[in-house]
């Protein structure tokens, strides 16, 4: 999809008894998140970036326990890691980029979406619950 990305990459699952093949408008958005996941990696000083989850099928969506309204399942959400970066510092390198939302989960890895509309949400989630990442 691009030079850092790939389709088997963003549509990785554990889950391999479930189809996790993108329709042509999820395939879409999947490139247009490819193409941003490279302007993060170039944010990044190129640093890797480990990608854990991008593209979930609805089957694959509700194995994880995931809503509905995830942007997972339009391709245009992923959770990543990048070695030797914690959570907080990758979040705060990547604020000015025009993101959906950009959460750090559980201290262990970021999401980040994007939309047409980005809302740049800087979010937390963690067990207290969801708040602002200030």
């Amino acid at each position: 999809m691009t030079p850092h990305f790939t389709l088997a990459e963003l549509t990785h699952t554990d889950h391999r008894s479930l189809d996790n093949t993108p329709n042509d408008a999820e395939l879409a958005n999947l490139q247009r998140l490819a193409e941003f996941l490279e302007r993060v990696k170039t944010t990044l000083g190129g640093k890797p970036i480990m990608i854990n989850s991008a593209f979930r099928s609805k089957a694959v969506n509700d194995a994880v326990g995931s809503k509905d309204t995830s942007s997972h399942r339009l391709g245009l959400a992923a959770d990543f890691k990048v070695p030797g970066m914690a959570p907080d510092a990758v979040l705060r390198a990547l604020l000015h980029l025009p993101y959906d939302q950009i959460i750090r989960e559980y201290d262990a890895w970021t999401h980040i979406s994007i939309s047409d509309k980005p809302r740049r949400q800087a979010l937390i989630i963690d067990r207290q619950g969801t708040r602002a990442f200030v």
